[in-house]
């Protein structure tokens, strides 16, 4: 008993200090998610081992029927770090399993045994679209299994109710699809190493599929862009005229001269609208809304085009930097590929936070809240300037 309110309690204490971690690490895009988990558990229980622990050695076993499948759940609640870490804990229960048995000394044997317990794990997540990610998890399960004991056999028994509390490594791998920030979806193989009274070192291995809920993550905007006032075209100058000669010989005016003063355009897109959350690939209604500026585009002949990311005060400097250089490299090569602009004539600069619209007064705080991440969404944009004439 007191190994068991030992363990519990340091699990309880992972727990806390995996809250406490989350609040120092929160930013550059954390939150905190919950989910539930259903799924099948197969285990596989040594029979010869468990009779000849109970009854004794010389005994041998012809199995009658066997129950190594049943339904287990889980609960848990995690904080993803970033896009590629985040920390789980949780209550498994995986079910029950047994056999029945008749032994070579002419008695039958019955058991049944139950796992369940708490689980704290590291999970690794790799993007391998805006929607897909693969997973991977390892961390440590304490288990309380027991193991209940009937048929002829048993009289002999002490006790035919036994338990064992250990504390063991499990594994897992699986899949994530994003329907929407606020709801996931995950399909994962896991591997538990449990230990029980008797039959010792037993794997359970479940298939499962689960519901999670993040909170706090904001919703992704529609696409679209903002066209900023384009500075007015000056109009073509008067056509200049050479002074005529005297009246000796008659000469033909010369053409007018007429000088064209190019026309800049700058337009803002919302970082929203063409990349992922805390990504730089442009998405597909991010190529939609390109390729719409670029049919805008058709007919002018271009001196220049400059592409500038953007991105919130929140996060440090340099992360945010690297971010809007990234995202102004990736509207550049778009523009380059699908908008056909010469490479030559585009440039793209990383402005991080340095060029913010919103004001401070206007969106106060500095703790990534749900409320300051959507007030200071217009300093999260990529503009082009367009200098050129059609």
């Amino acid at each position: 008993m007191k190994s068991s309110l030992h363990a519990l309690r340091l699990l309880g204490l992972a727990g806390l200090g995996t809250l406490t971690v989350a609040s120092a690490l929160a930013q550059d895009g954390g939150y905190s998610y919950g989910g539930i988990g259903v799924g099948t558990s197969r285990s596989k229980i040594d029979e010869q081992d468990v009779a000849t622990t109970l009854i004794g050695p010389g005994i041998t076993t012809n199995v009658l029927t066997r129950d190594r499948r049943d339904t287990a759940y889980r609960l848990f609640g995690g904080y993803q770090f970033n896009r590629n870490f985040a920390i789980e804990a949780g209550y498994f229960d995986l079910g029950r399993f047994g056999f029945t048995a008749a032994t070579s000394n002419a008695s039958t044997l019955a058991a049944q045994v139950r796992a369940r317990g708490l689980n704290l794990d590291l999970v690794g997540t790799m993007p391998l679209s805006d929607r897909w990610s693969a997973l991977a998890r390892v961390g440590a399960a304490y288990a309380r299994v027991r193991d209940d004991f009937s048929g002829t056999a048993v009289p002999a028994l002490a006790d035919p109710v036994a338990r064992r509390n250990s504390t063991n490594v499990k594994a897992g791998v699986g899949l994530q699809y994003a329907f929407n920030p606020s709801f996931l979806v995950r399909a994962e193989a896991e591997r538990y190493r449990i230990d029980g009274p008797i039959s010792r070192h037993t794997n359970v291995d479940t298939v499962s599929l689960s519901m999670v809920f993040p909170f706090g993550r904001v919703e992704r905007s529609a696409p679209r862009a903002m066209a900023m006032p384009a500075m007015p075209m000056m109009a073509a100058a008067a056509p200049v005229m050479a002074p005529m000669p005297a009246p000796v010989v008659a000469q033909a005016p010369p053409a007018p001269i007429v000088v064209v003063v190019p026309e800049r355009r700058r337009v803002s897109f919302e970082a929203e609208s063409l990349f992922g959350f805390d990504k730089s690939t442009v998405r597909d209604e991010g190529k939609t809304a390109l390729d719409g500026f670029a049919r805008q585009l058709d007919g002018t002949r271009f001196e220049t085009v400059t592409v500038e990311g953007h991105t919130d005060r929140l996060g440090s400097t340099a992360y945010n930097q690297t971010l809007s250089q990234q995202r102004a490299d990736a509207v550049k090569a778009y523009l380059v590929t699908t908008g056909h602009v010469d490479p030559a004539k585009i440039s793209s600069v990383g402005k991080s936070e340095s060029v913010p619209v919103t004001k401070p007064e206007d969106c106060k705080g500095s703790k990534a809240t749900v409320e300051l991440i959507a007030c200071l969404q217009p300093d999260r944009r990529v503009e082009i300037e367009v200098v050129g004439t059609r």
